[in-house]
C-alpha cells in the first residue's frame, strides 16, 4: 500500500503544481508556465510565475511537509493522536514569537528565528509544567491545550496593540496564509526545514526503540530521557520553522499522520517520508481551494484547514473518550 499512497501523493502534487502555476488573473498554459518558471518566455509571464506563484507554491510544499512530519513524531513520542503542534502549544508559541517580531517592525528574515524561539518556549513550558510532574500523556496534552489557549490570547493582545496599518496583515498571518510570500522569506525557513527534516529522519528509528518501553530501551543502550528530549526539540524546531513560513495552520499536523498510518500501517522511516509528501499535497490543495475554488476568493489557507480540521478534532475527542477505545489503549 505504501508505494500506491506515495505515487498518488506525487501525482497529486504534480497536478497541483501545474494548476497553481497556470491559474490566476493571468492564465497561461502548462508549457508556458513551466518555461516561465525556469526563465524562458514572455517577460510578464516569467515575472508572474517566478515572483508570485512559485514562492507561494514552494512555501506550501515546505510548510505542509514540515507540519505533517512534526505531527507524526510528536504523536508517536506522546503516544497520543491529539499531540500535534497546533494542539500542545508549539504552534501558538511560534506564532507568538513571530507576532512579537512583526509588532517590533523587525525584518521579515527575523521571523524564522523568532518562531523557533517561541516554539521552544512553549515546549519548555510544557516540560516544566507537565513532564516533570510525571503526568500521563493524556494529561500532558491537556496542559498543552492550556498553553496553546494562553498563547493565542497573548497573540491577540499583541495584535490589538498593533498600528492599524499592520494589524490587518498580522491578522491574516495568524489565520495561516501563504499570500505574498517572497523568495527571501521562503528560502531561509526552507533551508532550516530541510536541515531539521534530515535530523528528524536520522532519529526516527530511535522512536521504535522507545516504543519497547523505558527498561528495554535502556537495556539496548538508549538514553531514554535524552533521546526523548532530542526528538522533542527536533520536532518542535520543525513545526516552528513551518509556522514561520505559513503562519499557524491547523489540521495538517493533526490529521495527515493518522491518515497515512491508516493507509500505510505502523510508522517507519518510509512512512515518515510519505507523511511529509502527503502534508505537502494537502496544504497546496487547501491553498489552491482558498484561492480559486471558493465563492470568496483570497481567503487564508488556514480558514480552509480549520473548517475541515474542527470536525476531525471533535471526532478524535469522541473516539478517544469512548469506553471501547480506552479499553484498547
Amino acid at each position: 500500500m505504501i508505494p500506491i499512497v506515495a505515487a498518488t501523493c506525487l501525482l497529486a502534487l504534480a497536478a497541483l503544481t501545474i494548476a497553481a502555476l497556470t491559474t490566476g488573473e493571468v492564465s497561461m498554459s502548462a508549457a508556458t508556465a513551466l518555461a516561465a518558471a525556469v526563465g524562458f518566455g514572455d517577460r510578464g509571464d516569467v515575472f508572474v510565475v517566478q515572483e508570485f506563484r512559485a514562492p507561494r507554491l514552494v512555501a506550501g510544499v515546505i510548510a505542509g511537509a514540515g507540519l505533517a512530519a512534526a505531527g507524526a513524531v510528536l504523536q508517536r513520542l506522546f503516544r497520543n493522536p491529539l499531540a500535534s503542534p497546533d494542539v500542545i502549544g508549539v504552534t501558538g508559541g511560534a506564532s507568538f514569537g513571530a507576532v512579537i517580531v512583526l509588532a517590533a517592525g523587525a525584518s521579515q528574515s527575523a521571523i524564522p528565528l523568532a518562531a523557533l524561539a517561541g516554539g521552544m518556549f512553549a515546549a519548555l513550558a510544557l516540560g516544566a509544567i507537565g513532564w516533570k510532574s510525571q503526568l500521563s500523556t493524556a494529561r500532558l496534552v491537556l496542559v498543552g491545550l492550556a498553553i496553546q489557549a494562553g498563547l493565542a490570547a497573548a497573540v491577540n493582545l499583541v495584535i490589538v496593540r498593533f498600528p492599524k496599518e499592520l494589524a490587518g496583515s498580522a491578522m491574516r498571518w495568524t489565520a495561516g496564509s501563504l499570500y505574498g510570500r517572497t523568495w527571501p522569506e521562503v528560502s531561509g525557513a526552507a533551508i532550516g526545514c530541510v536541515l531539521v527534516m534530515v535530523l528528524l529522519y536520522a532519529q526516527y528509528r530511535t522512536l521504535a526503540v522507545l516504543d519497547l518501553g523505558d527498561d528495554s530501551a535502556g537495556a539496548l543502550g538508549i538514553g531514554v530521557d535524552s533521546a526523548r528530549l532530542r526528538l522533542l526539540i527536533t520536532a518542535v524546531a520543525m513545526a516552528a520553522l513551518a509556522v514561520a513560513i505559513s503562519g499557524p495552520i491547523v489540521f495538517v499536523a493533526l490529521a495527515v499522520p493518522q491518515i497515512v498510518r491508516l493507509l500505510c500501517g505502523p510508522p517507519t522511516p518510509v512512512t515518515l517520508a510519505v507523511t511529509a509528501l502527503a502534508g505537502a499535497s494537502l496544504l497546496v490543495a487547501a491553498d489552491f481551494t482558498a484561492q480559486h475554488l471558493l465563492p470568496v476568493h483570497g481567503l487564508p489557507v488556514g480558514v480552509v484547514t480549520t473548517t475541515v480540521g474542527a470536525p476531525w478534532l471533535l471526532w478524535l475527542l469522541v473516539r478517544d473518550s469512548s469506553p471501547a477505545t480506552r479499553r484498547t489503549t
